[in-house]
């Protein structure tokens, strides 16, 4: 038997694995629930750009974007053309001119164009934005429009009728 006075007892270092645990089990949760908070703050963001850059683009070309992807860079050189006007990033925009979807931050995001009129023009689209994996990545759905009003459902995919964003 060591009768060192320096060395931990095995109580001691069961204690301190213990109290580990408990601190763990608390912490945990709790970093689950902020980056899920963070998430949707980044959904919202996202959905602001996409709605500051469908007013770019329908004052810039006449009317609005046929796909998400008309939004993002353009495909070959820097000048910006309908098809890739440059408003926003690959990322967001899906990557290719003809994507209607993105991901980005645990939110996947689903573009919708309205029907064009004779000379082509479209003049109302829908976003809709929803967690990858709900309960996790994040909590609320929401849903945008050629209004610029940000609408939220906390249980399913948010739509035209449900409550605005406070603030």
């Amino acid at each position: 038997m060591n009768n060192n006075p320096r060395a931990f007892s095995l109580i001691e270092l069961l204690i301190v694995v213990a109290v580990i645990l408990v601190i763990a089990a608390i912490a945990i949760p709790n970093l689950m629930r902020s980056r899920a908070a963070a998430n949707q703050a980044s959904a919202v963001g996202s959905l602001h750009v996409m709605i500051t850059a469908e007013a770019t683009y329908s004052s810039t070309y006449g009317g609005y974007s046929p796909t998400l992807g008309y939004l993002g860079p353009p495909s070959t050189g820097t000048v910006a053309v309908p098809s890739g006007a440059g408003l926003i990033d690959s990322i967001l925009s899906g990557g290719s001119a003809g994507a209607t979807e993105s991901s980005k931050s645990g939110y996947s995001f689903t573009y919708s164009a309205g029907v064009a009129d004779t000379s082509g023009r479209i003049y109302s689209f829908s976003i809709t934005a929803g967690p990858i994996t709900p309960g996790t990545t994040g909590y609320n759905y929401y849903y945008t429009d050629q209004t610029g009003v940000i609408r939220q459902n906390s249980t399913a995919a948010a739509g035209s009728t449900d409550s605005p964003l406070a603030g």
